[in-house]
């Protein structure tokens, strides 16, 4: 079954003006349920600019968007936001510093449902959360009273990633959720999105610059370029494939070269 479906969708920024940017040209994408792609491309290329309009932040020029069925093309960002789990490439997004990691994780469980001012996190809930951050391996079960702002990027990230997925969300949207971080610490958070989308079958969406990453994560890569997704690769090809036959391909499908330093340093 398709989880998520974007059919022809285009989107062009200050249209008329000489900042004029044509940012998507007719993207076409399906994620069956359980997918886990991942999708590389160039500076430029409408990568972000895809997760966006999947989220709603950007209305679309043209084209449609469905998650699992339901036509979410015009609805905005906050009444999706219940289909959806995100991680920013910044791990100062996604939560709420001035508040304590188990505030941050109750807002994420109450995430597109009916707010009330009496609120308040019952025993129940707080060892769901306890056990939630136990799992990550960071000690931040013991850390529920602090405040988000204290943590490190690497531990905060994964209290994002957590929340993302608190709830197992329609969709899991990762955008280049590693790219700020140190090597080692990018490689735990990359570790335990790997443990927490298997364990809930989340199908997810993930850009990244590192196409080692690319290519070992997930089960099918996907391709952009100038706004187009270009090309697929999955199965026994994905799992053979080498980083020099992902570079060679690109140029091949696109007529150009994979013109982004962080990947080719990556």
């Amino acid at each position: 079954m398709a989880m998520l479906k974007i059919q022809d969708v285009h989107k062009t920024f200050n249209p008329g003006t000489i900042n004029e940017k044509k940012a998507l040209n007719g993207v076409n994408l399906v994620l069956n349920e359980g997918d886990f792609v991942t999708v590389i491309g160039g500076n430029g290329a409408g990568k972000s600019t895809v997760l966006n309009m999947i989220a709603g932040v950007y209305p679309v020029d043209s084209g449609s968007i469905m998650i699992d069925d339901i036509d979410v093309t015009k609805l905005p960002e906050h009444k999706r936001a219940k289909y959806l789990g995100r991680v920013f490439q910044n791990p100062m997004n996604g939560t709420a510093a001035d508040m304590n990691i188990e505030e941050n994780l109750a807002l994420a469980a109450r995430r597109g449902k009916q707010r009330f001012l009496g609120w308040g996190i019952t025993a129940k809930e707080r060892e769901e959360y306890k056990e939630r951050l136990g799992s990550l391996g960071l000690g931040l079960e013991d850390r529920m009273p602090s405040k988000v702002g204290l943590l490190s990027g690497g531990q905060r990230q994964a209290v994002t990633l957590l929340m993302a997925s608190l709830r197992k969300p329609k969709l899991l949207l990762l955008d280049e959720h590693t790219a700020a971080l140190d090597p080692k610490t990018a490689k735990k958070v990359l570790e335990l999105t790997e443990e927490i989308v298997a364990k809930d079958n989340l199908t997810t969406l993930m850009i990244t610059h590192n196409m080692k990453d690319a290519i070992r994560l997930g089960n099918r890569l996907i391709m952009m370029h100038e706004g187009k997704v270009i090309d697929g690769i999955s199965g026994e090809e994905k799992k053979n494939l080498k980083v020099a036959d992902l570079l060679a391909k690109f140029e091949e499908v696109s007529g150009d070269e994979l013109a982004n330093d962080r990947m080719i340093l990556s």
